[in-house]
């Protein structure tokens, strides 16, 4: 029996693509624009694997894995993004994806990634394996809560320098959702409730 397919992602060309390269060994069961409006829809459509975008407008992936976890714990995730941040892909792992993809890595690489966490198994691209695996031992390897990663300290410091998110992506040359997802990440580490909070405890601890 085909795995029964979920594809959510706001590129409408996109998503159309994927459905071709996938339709010779899966049942694409919704292909999705809105994160909401898949999500209103996950329990009827019943999908084995929802392959997802990171950035999305309305909700962005992380927050549709968590909600997944919770409404259809059975069901695997696949990322499918352009986002190469190894703090993101962590994430993604943390809150109990399958699978992490690059859009730029080769049309078969996806198909791979369905096949193998189909089987039970985990899937991150070659191209972020080594970036990912110090990304997590930074996490896990006994380091004390307050200290940041490498991204974490260059994004805090643009904005202890002053600069908006919007512009401390351009710096790094990310989206400014990427900025975001760093800026309350750290602000859950750090326990701060604002961004000058979190700047105020960075300067304090010298985390900056």
């Amino acid at each position: 029996m085909k795995p029964r397919v979920a594809i959510v992602d706001d590129h409408t060309v996109l998503v159309q693509s994927i459905g071709r390269l996938l339709d010779s060994e899966c049942d694409v069961v919704g292909s999705y624009g809105d994160a909401r409006t898949f999500l209103a829809d996950v329990l009827h459509i019943s999908p084995d694997v929802v392959i997802l975008d990171v950035s999305m407008p309305s909700m962005n992936g992380l927050d549709v894995a968590r909600e997944l976890r919770r409404s259809v714990p059975s069901t695997k995730v696949v990322f499918l993004t352009m986002n190469e941040d190894a703090d993101i892909a962590a994430e993604a792992f943390r809150i109990g994806a399958s699978g992490y993809v690059l859009k730029r890595c080769t049309a078969s690489e996806l198909v791979t990634a369905v096949r193998e966490v189909m089987n039970g198994r985990f899937y991150v691209t070659p191209l972020l394996t080594r970036d990912l695996l110090g990304t997590l031992e930074t996490h896990h390897g006994g380091r004390q809560p307050r200290q940041l990663t490498a991204r974490q300290r260059e994004v805090l410091r643009l904005l202890a320098e002053g600069r908006s998110m919007k512009q401390a992506a351009a710096v790094l040359h990310v989206s400014a959702r990427t900025i975001a997802f760093h800026k309350y990440r750290m602000m859950q580490q750090l326990r701060a409730t604002s961004t000058a909070a979190l700047i105020q405890i960075a300067v304090r601890e010298r985390l900056v």
